[in-house]
């Protein structure tokens, strides 16, 4: 989802591989026992971290009119090596294990099988609402809406998915332990989703942001601040990657020197892409991310499930990726040519 916001530019950041990492490592050694920073300080540091590294990139880019590609690149290797000197300071032999409760269960900790019903619930409602509300206004507005029986049906999808949701995440998946609900990560990856999707599409910003993406100049022509807008988007870009950063420490219990930033840069963008966002700006949502993201897991997980070697995974990923370039491509053209 961090990519999105660059991508709606015609923009690319390559460095928030890296930018994860380090905000994650900033995290874990902040809380560590040399530090022993309470984690209400510790984690919002983190995400000033790499928000202010995406910032600036984007005042480099701006400040001298450089193409984002090369100074993200740029970015890309200073913060590879920043993330191993701050590790390897720490003498602890290439990486920092999670020693806070509260960072460990961002992703391994658990909603009670109770909370679990109350917030499917509660998140199902309001998608509800919003669906009959948005068909109402379209309908008093004279625009003319889908009929009643379509939106009555998705809420009726929606409350059977939510209900098998319960049924998985409150059956025991631990064939050694006891572990039960809806693991907390969910509900931060949502909200995530819903703050992004909100400024995108209710927001004055938003709609700059995608304006720029369609046509620079024209943006311009008509009175908006591209490059205020343009370093909004990256920050944005950077909290969004802090966040990120947060859940993979919190997964894999630490930060080492051998995590792959330019392997899930590239993951990242890929997941947009299949997920319907385009690489040429101006067309692209938050859920994109999400979608392209379940596509690529659901490619490695079948094949692995499979037996099928490492490669097969990467050439299938590549084939399924550039088939959603070549959509994208035909589509604009197809855009172009209608206009």
């Amino acid at each position: 989802m961090a990519e999105i916001w660059l991508l709606l530019l015609g923009d690319i950041d390559l460095s928030l591989g890296y930018a994860t990492g380090l905000g994650g490592a900033v995290a874990v050694i902040l809380v560590s026992s040399n530090y022993r920073w309470p984690w209400y300080l510790a984690l919002p540091l983190a995400l000033v971290v790499t928000t202010a590294c995406s910032a600036l990139s984007a005042f480099i880019i701006i400040r001298f009119r450089l193409p984002s590609f090369i100074v993200t690149l740029a970015m890309f290797l200073g913060l590879e090596g920043a993330l191993l000197y701050v590790i390897n300071a720490q003498g602890t032999g290439g990486s920092v294990s999670v020693q806070d409760n509260i960072l460990y269960n961002l992703v391994n900790g658990n909603l009670t099988p109770f909370a679990t019903w109350t917030f499917v619930i509660i998140v199902s409602a309001l998608l509800s609402v919003m669906m009959l509300r948005a068909d109402g206004a379209r309908r008093r507005s004279g625009l003319g809406g889908r009929p009643l029986w379509i939106t009555v049906s998705k809420i009726v999808m929606l409350g059977v998915a939510g209900l098998l949701l319960i049924l998985v995440f409150n059956a025991n998946r631990s064939s050694f332990a006891h572990v039960v609900g809806m693991p907390f990560a969910i509900p931060i990856d949502l909200f995530v989703l819903a703050a992004g999707t909100f400024i995108l599409t209710k927001t004055k910003a938003g709609r700059y942001i995608y304006a720029i993406g369609g046509n620079t100049e024209a943006a311009r022509r008509a009175g908006v601040n591209v490059n205020r807008y343009r370093l909004l988007a990256f920050m944005l870009s950077g909290f969004t990657t802090g966040i990120a950063g947060l859940l993979y420490v919190s997964r894999l219990g630490g930060i080492s020197t051998g995590i792959e930033g330019g392997t899930y840069v590239l993951y990242a963008v890929a997941a947009a892409v299949i997920g319907g966002a385009s690489l040429y700006g101006g067309r692209g949502k938050m859920i994109h991310a999400l979608l392209g993201g379940l596509v690529i897991g659901t490619i490695a997980n079948g094949m692995s499930l499979l037996n099928m070697n490492a490669a097969t995974q990467y050439i299938a990923t590549a084939f399924v990726l550039l088939a959603a370039v070549i959509v994208d491509s035909l589509a604009r053209r197809g855009n172009t040519s209608a206009g």
